[in-house]
C-alpha cells in the first residue's frame, strides 16, 4: 500500500499560505462561503491545515477512524454543526474539504513534475484521504441537521399548543392543524401540567382550527378528555362546525358523553355557569 512521502508532507508544511489562498478562492467560487464570515473561514482553513500537517507528520495511520485523527474529526464535527445552524446544505459543507483538492493537487504537480509515477501515487493517496474526510463531514452534517430539525419541530409543537387561562378555574387550548399521535402527547402534557399548576376545574379544547375530524383524530381527542377527567377536571370541546358534526355522525363516532359547543364563546359561557359565575353588562 502506498503512503504519503516525506516530500509531500514537507511541501504541505512550507506552503500553508499558498494553499490557504488558493483554497479560499475555490471555496468562494463554489459558493461554500455563503452566509459565513470571512474571518471565520480564514480561521477554519488555517486551523485545518495545521491539524492535517500535524497528523501527517506524526506518521500515524491514514485511516481517519483511528485515534490519530480524533482532533480533526472533532474539528469537522464542530464545523458541520456550525454550518447546519447557519443554514448551509450538505454540499456547501462538504466543499470545505473537497475544495482543497485542487490547490493540493496543483502543489503536488509542482513538487513532482519530473516524477510522474510518484505524482500519480501521491495524488491518489491525497484524494482518498480528502474523500474520507469529506464524507465524514457530510455524515456529521446530516446528524447535526437532523438534530436541528427535530428541535425546531418540538418548538413548533409547543408553540402550536398554547394553554390559555380564560378565567379563574378555566383553561382553553385552541388547536390549529392536524392532530396526530405526537401532537396529542404534547397537548396532554401541556394541558395536564397547567391544570396542576393552576388548579383549574374546567378545560376547553377548541378545534375550530382543526381542518378535518376522522376516526384517528376523534380517538386522540378522547384520550385527551380521559386524561383531563382523571385529573379531576371537566372538559368541553368547542368549535364543532356543521361539517365536523356531519362527519362524526357518518363515521359513527361516539364521543362518550363529551360536552361539545359550536364556538369558544358558548363553551366559556357554559364553563362559567358550571362555576356559578354570571357575567352581566355594566350599566352605561
Amino acid at each position: 500500500m502506498a503512503v504519503l512521502q516525506q516530500t509531500t508532507m514537507q511541501a504541505l508544511k512550507r506552503s500553508h499560505a499558498q494553499l490557504s489562498s488558493r483554497w479560499l478562492t475555490d471555496l468562494e467560487a463554489s459558493g461554500a462561503t455563503r452566509n459565513l464570515k470571512a474571518d471565520d473561514i480564514n480561521q477554519q482553513t488555517g486551523d485545518f491545515l495545521h491539524l492535517l500537517t500535524s497528523v501527517l507528520e506524526r506518521g500515524g495511520s491514514q485511516n481517519i477512524t483511528t485515534a490519530d485523527w480524533d482532533e480533526i474529526r472533532q474539528f469537522l464535527e464542530k464545523l458541520s454543526h456550525q454550518r447546519a445552524l447557519a443554514g448551509q446544505d450538505s454540499q456547501q459543507t462538504a466543499n470545505f474539504i473537497f475544495a482543497l483538492k485542487g490547490p493540493f493537487f496543483t502543489l503536488l504537480q509542482e513538487e513532482f513534475a519530473e516524477q510522474p509515477a510518484v505524482l500519480a501515487e501521491q495524488l491518489w493517496e491525497i484524494s482518498q484521504l480528502l474523500d474520507a474526510l469529506g464524507m465524514h463531514t457530510i455524515r456529521t452534517f446530516q446528524k447535526s441537521r437532523e438534530a436541528v430539525i427535530k428541535r425546531q419541530q418540538e418548538e413548533l409543537l409547543e408553540l402550536s399548543t398554547p394553554v390559555v387561562k380564560l378565567w379563574d378555574g378555566v383553561l382553553a387550548l385552541p388547536m390549529i392543524g392536524t392532530l396526530d399521535s405526537q401532537r396529542t402527547q404534547v397537548v396532554m402534557e401541556s394541558l395536564l401540567q397547567r391544570i396542576v399548576d393552576t388548579g383549574s376545574e374546567i378545560a376547553i379544547i377548541d378545534i375550530t382550527g382543526v381542518p378535518t375530524v376522522d376516526t384517528l383524530v376523534a380517538q386522540h381527542l378522547l384520550k385527551t378528555v380521559t386524561a383531563i377527567r382523571l385529573m379531576g377536571a371537566d372538559c368541553i370541546i368547542s368549535g364543532v362546525r356543521p361539517q365536523i358534526a356531519q362527519t362524526i355522525v357518518h363515521l359513527g363516532l361516539d364521543l362518550q358523553g363529551v360536552v361539545t359547543k359550536a364556538n369558544l364563546a358558548d363553551a366559556l359561557a357554559l364553563a362559567l355557569r358550571r362555576l356559578g359565575v354570571s357575567v352581566t353588562k355594566a350599566a352605561v
